[in-house]
């Protein structure tokens, strides 16, 4: 993934380049290398990347046994997780309006140094499949799993 990542750095030197990262966890580990990679691969997105959104695998796991109520999440689950994250972040890129930003001015405003490039993210309502269609979040409902989850 990092080579092409900085491949794309090289023949579009001009363009921002934001990145998603899941990060290994020791809990939920496959393989001992896990985090040797991510180590690696950090260090190429401290240099290649405008813009990385990290997100955390063992949070991941932890949120769909807790607020999801699931006991052994599958890929699904989580590439599901992912996915709603990685649409909420870039809502503001992809529709036009007053009120959204491109990832430079983005980056302008939250990047205080090149190197400080790192954000982690967050997302409310965490709702089950399927019971979605039938449950009301309330203000104080969806602050509370914001930032407890």
């Amino acid at each position: 993934g990092t080579l092409l990542i900085q491949r794309i750095k090289e023949n579009y030197p001009d363009r921002m380049l934001s990145t998603f990262s899941v990060l290994p966890s020791p809990k939920v580990s496959d393989t001992v290398v896990e985090p040797y990679n991510a180590i690696l691969s950090l260090h190429q997105l401290v240099e290649t990347t405008d813009a990385t959104f990290i997100i955390d695998n063992e949070a991941l796991y932890n949120i769909c046994e807790n607020t999801l109520k699931l006991n052994n999440p599958d890929y699904d689950e989580l590439n599901r997780l992912v996915a709603l994250v990685m649409s909420g972040v870039t809502t503001c890129l992809r529709f036009p309006g007053q009120l959204n930003a491109d990832l430079r001015k983005l980056c302008v405003n939250m990047v205080p140094f090149h190197r400080l490039h790192f954000f982690l993210v967050g997302f409310a309502p965490l709702i089950p499949i399927g019971v979605d269609k039938y449950l009301s979040v309330s203000l104080i409902d969806l602050c509370t799993q914001l930032f407890d989850s």
